[in-house]
């Protein structure tokens, strides 16, 4: 729970900070970062 806990916001500002510098990377970032907490919320991370 805790790694979950500490990785969200940095995971949070890396895709904000892509967003600002190249905005159609948007897409990308949202479909993985879903990928993401989908596969944490199944493992129980």
């Amino acid at each position: 729970m805790t790694l979950h806990v500490e990785l969200v916001p940095i995971l949070s500002l890396v895709a904000g900070i892509a967003i600002l510098l190249v905005p159609r990377l948007l897409n990308y970032i949202v479909a993985i970062y879903l990928i993401v907490i989908g596969v944490a919320g199944l493992l129980n991370l």
